[in-house]
């Protein structure tokens, strides 16, 4: 194998676009919406738990998502990155072609970071820094490695049922919008939710946040293709059209409802019509990924606008609501995004019904897989250290309770 130049440099740019996703994007997004008190909280939260999954990654996570030949987990041949060194080569499609395995095994690294710091944000303004470290260090191994490992492997056992996940749909979103779930169930609500006003504080952090996870996720979503090709371009051209769809459409929704679009609404459309893209980025054309940005914003405005408040779920930045939620329509939907007729890039013989069927048992698989083992990470992490700060403390904001700073000066 020949390891290509110019995809080598596409895929490090890619690398550090999903990178950016976390910091300084996710951080801005999650940060903007929590109480000013709590805003130093969330950041390093989210930075937090990022770093305890690049470890995690290198030391033990990537040799379990990506070596040895089981169906549901790898080994621990390639821990610690043993045997990859700079001439270490990793097969892309193209015949012949290759990247640095150090490159992939980064790409891949930035999926697991993210993935656990989406978790975050169903739990702020009342969880513990420390609590969440013990978290992610358990989630990126028992529930984080097994996953990707049965979705991307070729021994998985998602993959050989032929169900498509381009990007991430299941690994990424739908496991970290139910693990978010899970450690709502075990933090139980913030102090005065549905009693207290719990406004953000600051919409345009969460306009830059925004801004800078869509960019990023250009290098999500084109740099999944592995190559600097025509499958790149099409993944780039579906994550410019499904978000605009999802902003359009949430926004559209406020305006009939309320008679006001707002620039939240905006922004979470947006969001929740990249992660519903995800899975369907590389074989959606553009008339399919426009009708799962609008089908997913649909989706998910109609949860967190009625079904989360009458279920009293304190998913604080709605974590589920637009990743998990939004990660089920996708995954579902890339079956018909993937439709010929619609301009899809599935085959001739593509047959829509079998392929229903691959993507809602690998999205029944996710949510299985996830919500079990998020439950273990949280008994564990909870026997390991409290879970929550006291009332008082909460009622002061973990900015001072946890870190001793405050993010804004008197």
């Amino acid at each position: 194998m020949q390891v290509n130049s110019g995809d080598t440099a596409w895929m490090l740019t890619a690398t550090l676009l999903v990178m950016m996703m976390l910091l300084p994007g996710l951080a801005l997004f999650y940060g903007g919406l929590v109480r000013a008190k709590n805003l130093l909280s969330v950041m390093s939260q989210v930075m937090g738990v990022g770093a305890v999954a690049i470890l995690a990654w290198v030391g033990w996570g990537y040799s379990l998502a990506f070596s040895g030949t089981g169906h549901i987990v790898g080994d621990l041949a390639k821990a610690g990155l043993k045997g990859i060194d700079g001439d270490s080569a990793w097969a892309l499609a193209t015949p012949g072609e290759a990247i640095p395995e150090l490159l992939f095994t980064c790409f891949q690294m930035s999926f697991a970071a993210i993935t656990v710091a989406l978790v975050v944000g169903a739990l702020v303004e009342r969880v513990r820094f420390s609590a969440m470290l013990v978290f992610a260090l358990l989630f990126v191994t028992i529930v984080y490695a097994p996953i990707a490992h049965m979705v991307w492997a070729n021994d998985g056992l998602i993959f050989q049922t032929g169900a498509i996940d381009f990007a991430g749909g299941t690994v990424v979103h739908i496991n970290a919008g139910v693990a978010g779930l899970v450690g709502v169930a075990f933090a139980g609500p913030r102090i005065g939710f549905l009693k207290e006003a719990m406004p953000p504080h600051s919409l345009a952090l969460v306009l830059v946040g925004t801004g800078l996870l869509w960019v990023g996720w250009f290098g999500f979503n084109a740099g999944s293709a592995l190559e600097a090709n025509g499958l790149a371009a099409i993944a780039m051209v579906n994550t410019f059209v499904a978000p605009a769809a999802g902003a359009l459409g949430w926004m559209g929704m406020e305006r009939w409802r309320s008679g006001k679009p707002s620039l939240l609404g905006g922004a979470s459309g947006a969001i929740a019509g990249l992660v519903a893209v995800t899975p369907a980025a590389g074989i959606s054309g553009p008339l399919g990924a426009t009708m799962l940005g609008l089908a997913a914003s649909a989706a998910c405005y109609a949860f967190i606008a009625g079904t989360k408040h009458r279920l009293k779920l304190d998913d604080s930045l709605d974590v589920f609501g637009i990743h998990g939620l939004g990660g089920i329509v996708g995954s579902i939907g890339t079956a018909v995004a993937a439709l010929p007729a619609i301009g899809g890039h599935g085959s001739a013989d593509y047959e829509l019904g079998a392929q229903l069927a691959r993507q809602m048992g690998a999205v029944l698989l996710t949510i299985g897989w996830s919500a079990i083992g998020s439950s273990i990470c949280f008994a564990v992490t909870r026997m390991a250290v409290p879970l929550r700060r006291d009332s008082d403390e909460e009622r002061e904001g973990l900015d001072l309770s946890d870190h001793g700073e405050r993010a804004y000066n008197p």
